[in-house]
């Protein structure tokens, strides 16, 4: 099925109470957009508005793409709002926090709390050198903290990748943009692409997505940890799975970061579902008891300070 191009929302459209300024990126599955509310706060709205199923009908309206588009454009429409719903139930400060959703145009709008800062991805594309591991250890640590509220809620992600982790001013994450509507269009619609992200996406998204679990997430998570590694994405997991040419993390980034967390990448990064971590809880305890044994370890100054005292003791 050919692709065909959906125009945005243009500049200035007034969208119930919200204003929209400029389109932040749009894609096969929908159009992401920086807005502002009634007290002129910056919001992301996202729109429902997959390529494949849908059109813009008009300068605003959006509809089926044909007859037989009907019944996956709408079951999406309705697995679009329930994310939002529940997604608006969780508060942490690691997740994307949505404000609101509500229909309008024949579609859905999810609108998201808008976050200052940039992509783990561009991170990585502006450093000539690996992430430092401290900073891997202490990112993802955070992240899954996030992640762990996600799954308590009986939720996937789906798609997690350095392009959807966002680094804030502060320095900490936040995890953006939930692939699981896309997934679940995938599955009712076979015809549609894959709702995936090679290098990222664990072999039971490809596969068999019965599989499908917290453990799918922990292989992207790793997947990210080995990419603040290598700088750049790993081998695609349905490559992996036919045959497996993807160095160890504990091969490549043996001079680089610690053989523990190397282990723990790799860890994640195992084909076999069973053989990952099965819960964010296992793989932020190993994460944490890694991070503990660093922060045991004593620093340059404790060194000093105890030189010093030895030396005015003698």
């Amino acid at each position: 099925m050919q692709e065909q191009q959906n125009r945005p929302l243009p500049s200035g459209y007034q969208l119930l109470d919200y204003r929209i300024d400029r389109v932040l990126s749009g894609g096969g599955f929908s159009f992401v957009y920086l807005a502002r509310d009634k007290r002129g706060n910056r919001v992301a709205i996202k729109e429902y508005l997959p390529t494949l199923l849908a059109t813009r009908l008009d300068d605003e309206n959006v509809g089926p793409s044909s007859p037989e588009n009907v019944a996956g454009f709408r079951h999406g429409l309705k697995c679009f709002f329930e994310e939002g719903r529940a997604l608006a139930k969780i508060e942490h400060e690691n997740v994307v926090r949505v404000v609101n959703f509500f229909r309008a145009n024949n579609t859905v709008y999810m609108v998201m709390q808008y976050e200052r800062g940039k992509s783990l991805q561009d991170y990585i594309r502006g450093h000539a050198e690996p992430a430092k591991e401290l900073f891997v250890r202490r990112l993802f640590n955070e992240l899954l903290t996030g992640l762990r509220e996600v799954h308590t809620h009986k939720l996937l992600h789906l798609d997690i990748k350095p392009a959807n982790i966002h680094i804030r001013l502060n320095g900490s994450p936040v995890l953006l943009d939930f692939g699981s509507v896309r997934q679940t269009l995938t599955e009712v619609k076979p015809q549609l692409s894959p709702s995936y992200t090679p290098g990222f996406a664990p072999p039971e998204q490809y596969f068999d997505r019965k599989l499908l679990g917290p453990w799918s997430d922990i292989y992207s998570v790793g997947a990210s940890m080995y990419a603040c590694l290598v700088r750049a994405a790993p081998l695609a997991a349905d490559l992996r799975s036919k045959k497996d040419t993807l160095a160890p993390a504990l091969e490549t980034g043996l001079d680089i970061y610690s053989p523990r967390l190397l282990e723990i990448i790799d860890w994640c990064m195992q084909l076999d579902p069973l053989k990952r971590p099965q819960s964010v809880f296992a793989l932020q305890k190993a994460l944490r008891e890694h991070l503990l044994e660093d922060s045991k370890k004593p620093s340059l100054l404790d060194s000093l300070r105890k030189k010093l005292s030895e030396i005015g003791s003698a």
